[in-house]
């Protein structure tokens, strides 16, 4: 399966790309990122040539709450759980993380021999810490939606399986699925609870948060909020169309990525997977046989990506 990843659509470019494919045939969208605003798609339209059918995935799942009262409190339950959860991982991050910098500046002091080679396994282990704390929250957080998922068991309600079948039939009728950015919690749920993986064939196109919930890690970044620079965080798994790939959009507005120790940490944590820069302009063609699992010739000479040193840089080609 094709996955084509754009930047940001401020300044769209999906047109061209809509173009190059030489579709026949309606193209699927999802703008559920966007919540309320979830109608509000004529731009995309546009863009589309009209031939667009929108999932309407975050109506359908107004719909399922209000016709299902027992799996919106149980899904109301599930949130309240994850949240405190992730609050939780949060306070161990920031102790982990706080600890991993001031040992990068220690180690980062000059002084050689003896000393130098402990500060620098310090640094590997405290990474390391870090890299183990990620991956039992994200666990942690899949055995939770997991335990849900089998106890509500949403293929046998009603109202969810119908919304889900409609949901399929239009994707088997479309020639591409176009996925906008907006709210990527909201994205992953209504992705899952509609079961929209096991149908994908056709091309599919994502950008911002619509890109991040095709990964099978989610992580949230922001460096540039009025509080300061956060922590990288790991939210959850979205589809897993995309594995061993952090996906950031809008890298250069909301990274410090001149601060390059902080960059190495980030990188660090998420390897072997790759950290890819989606800015303005980008576009990496992808294909799911192997490009999408993060490793060998896959990513596309270009792509811009976070180095192990934490420099950004293009990959090569192979």
């Amino acid at each position: 399966m094709k996955v084509i990843l754009l930047g940001p659509q401020r300044r769209p470019t999906l047109e061209p790309v809509v173009r190059s494919l030489h579709l026949d045939g309606p193209v699927a969208t999802i703008t559920a990122g966007w919540q309320e605003r979830e109608p509000d798609d004529g731009e995309l339209s546009g863009l589309l040539g009209g031939r667009d059918v929108n999932l309407g995935l975050y109506r359908r799942w107004l719909e399922v709450a209000e016709l299902d009262p027992d799996y919106a409190a149980a899904e109301r339950r599930l949130a309240d759980e994850l949240a405190e959860r992730q609050d939780l991982y949060l306070l161990r991050l920031d102790h982990a993380l706080r600890a991993v910098y001031a040992l990068q500046r220690r180690s980062g002091s000059g002084r050689s021999g003896s000393g130098g080679r402990l500060r620098a396994q310090a640094v590997d282990e405290a990474v390391a810490a870090v890299r183990e704390l990620d991956a039992a929250h994200l666990h942690q957080v899949d055995q939770a939606r997991g335990e849900f998922f089998a106890g509500l068991r949403p293929h046998d309600r009603p109202e969810i399986a119908r919304q889900r079948a409609r949901v399929e039939e239009i994707l088997g009728q479309a020639a591409a699925l176009v996925i906008a950015g907006g709210h990527v919690g909201v994205l992953a749920e209504v992705l899952h609870l509609f079961n929209v993986a096991p149908t994908l064939g056709t091309p599919v196109i994502a950008w911002s948060a619509g890109a991040m919930a095709l990964t099978d890690r989610i992580v949230l970044f922001g460096d540039r909020s009025p509080q300061g620079p956060g922590h990288p965080e790991v939210y959850g798994a979205g589809l897993s169309v995309l594995r061993d790939v952090v996906l950031l959009p809008h890298a250069r507005s909301r990274l410090l990525l001149e601060e390059v120790p902080r960059m190495a940490v980030f990188a660090r944590r998420f390897a072997p997977g790759r950290c890819v820069l989606l800015d303005s302009g980008a576009r990496i063609e992808l294909d799911t046989g192997g490009a999408g699992r993060g490793t060998g010739p896959g990513w596309p000479a270009g792509t811009r990506v976070l180095a192990a040193d934490g420099h950004a840089t293009a990959l090569e080609a192979a």
